[in-house]
Order: structure tokens, then sequence, then C-alpha cells
């Protein structure tokens, strides 16, 4: 019994430390002034801390981003919520097929460092990750 105690709570504490809320005084200020830089008009901003990076979550209007940004203040990936309607063609027919009647809940477009870009929708609790011509590349747990 103590064996199984001590797995749940080492799991239940990397778990805790893969993603972990962070509080503004946290955030290292060239972090938080790369968001003020590009997004002045950010509203809602959360922070959270993913290993040595900082992911924060913020409305500009009524559209969702994120951006998740290392230490030195480089945005390594930036999602802007998106209509199901803007998903390529092959994500829907991908969905369609694999998760018949199952809907889309959200929507993301996921831009990299490098401008590669991503599609994220999610579908039954599980995020599915396409390229940008809607060719399905992953499942995650969302």
């Amino acid at each position: 019994m103590k064996k199984l105690i001590f797995l749940l709570a080492a799991v239940a504490s990397v778990s805790f430390a893969l993603a972990q809320k962070v509080s503004d005084t946290k955030v290292p200020e060239v972090v938080k002034s790369v968001v003020h830089q590009h997004y002045p008009n950010a509203a809602e901003l959360k922070w959270e801390k993913e290993e040595d990076h900082y992911e924060a979550g913020f409305k500009v209007t009524a559209t969702g981003y994120s951006l998740l940004i290392n230490a030195s203040g480089q945005i390594l990936e930036t999602e802007v919520a998106i209509g199901i309607d803007a998903l390529p063609v092959g994500v829907k027919a991908y969905i369609a097929k694999h998760y018949p009647g199952k809907k889309i809940k959200e929507a993301a477009k996921i831009t990299d460092a490098k401008d590669a870009v991503t599609y994220e929708a999610e579908v039954n609790g599980m995020d599915l990750i396409f390229d940008n011509t809607g060719k399905f590349l992953k499942e995650a747990k969302d």
C-alpha cells in the first residue's frame, strides 16, 4: 500500500511539474515584454511554466492566443484559436472518417519559430494535430 501511495504521489508531482500556473511576478521581465510588445492589447493574461519555457494565454478582442516563450524571450510557438470552418478540408475529412458522429470542440492554428504551420482540432477530449495541408500527424491527450 505504501508503494502505491508513493507511486501515485510521484506521478502527480511529475504531471504537476510539466505545466504549472505561475503568477505574473514569477515571470521574467524579458518574457513578459515579448507579449506586451507583440500584443499590446492582450487581456486576461495567464501564465504557465512548462519546463524551462513560459506559456502566456490571453485574448485579443474575442480571439484566444497562446505563446510559448523561452527564458530569453524568444517566441517558440504561437497558437491562435480559429473557427472550425477555417481548418483545412483534410482535417474535417479525417475527423469524419476516424471519429464518426463526434464534433470538433475547438480549433487552432499553430505557428512555430520557423514559421511552420500546423493545425489542432480538439475532438473527444483529444488534440489532433495536422500539417498545413490537413494531413494527420499525431494525437495527444488534451
